[in-house]
């Protein structure tokens, strides 16, 4: 350390390090235990800077690692969900990838790649999480067949119900009208999913942006009225995984509709 330059740039190289080995972990998968050969990888790269052979090398090893420790795991998440036994073809994908890179002639160009992903993304999804979410599946259509049934029942179509609490006799919004709302949401075990029940104030918001069951409820129901709808999941979140609630879920809900909001 001859100079205030050395010494600074030693100590920016230092402080350029906080939260490094926390990322190496996390986001690239790297084991401590093999910090030495992190480095000696690092000392290589930064001495190949300027040569394009190198660093277009480096550049891949850096990519390749994002995409099978990032990527790879997103990919699986989002359509097999939770069940981490299961992958898509490891091989096939590193294939893709290296083909559109390269610019080779495929079984496939970029744009119907997209679109392929686009038109079957959704329905490859919904297969594999009714094959793991198929009992849920089941008790919900089991329920919704009891509701059905019950005495002061009624449907608003679609599969959803409805029991009136409260009969309201004020305005019926529409879907773009804002509306002032009291509401619990249930799993059909009884487990509360979310509410406001306990605000001081309903919560405002459209009738569209909510769930379809949901929005034929708020869009029929006058003003001051209070129901419990009962909706079959192609009606709430369908094969979303939406975390404490399941794909394929049927929902209950109860619903105050206290105004339309101006």
């Amino acid at each position: 350390m001859k100079t205030d330059i050395d010494t600074l740039s030693y100590a920016i190289g230092m402080s350029q390090t906080q939260g490094l080995k926390d990322y190496l972990v996390m986001r690239m998968g790297v084991d401590t235990m093999y910090i030495d050969d992190f480095l000696k990888g690092f000392a290589e790269s930064v001495k190949s800077s300027e040569n394009p052979k190198k660093t277009a090398y480096y550049a891949g090893l850096q990519i390749g690692q994002q995409v099978s420790q990032g990527m790879l795991k997103n990919i699986n998440q989002m359509i097999f969900g939770e069940d981490s036994t299961k992958t898509v073809n490891e091989n096939n994908l590193y294939a893709g990838f290296m083909a559109a890179v390269a610019g080779k002639e495929s079984i496939m160009t970029v744009d119907s790649a997209n679109a392929y992903v686009q038109a079957n993304m959704e329905r490859i999804q919904k297969a594999q999480r009714e094959v793991q979410y198929g009992e849920n599946k089941k008790a919900g259509e089991d329920y919704m067949a009891k509701i059905a049934k019950k005495d002061g029942i009624k449907e608003l179509g679609n599969g959803v119900y409805y029991e009136v609490l409260t009969e309201g006799t004020g305005a019926v919004a529409s879907d773009t009208t804002r509306v002032n709302v009291f509401y619990e949401g249930k799993l059909i075990d009884g487990t509360v999913f979310d509410s406001n029940l306990k605000n001081d104030e309903p919560t405002t918001f459209s009738p569209g942006q909510v769930i379809p069951g949901f929005k034929a409820a708020l869009t029929t129901m006058p003003v001051g009225s209070k129901w419990i709808v009962y909706i079959p999941q192609d009606q709430a979140y369908g094969a979303q995984d939406m975390g404490n609630i399941k794909p394929f879920s049927a929902l209950i809900f109860t619903i105050e509709l206290k105004g339309i909001a101006e």
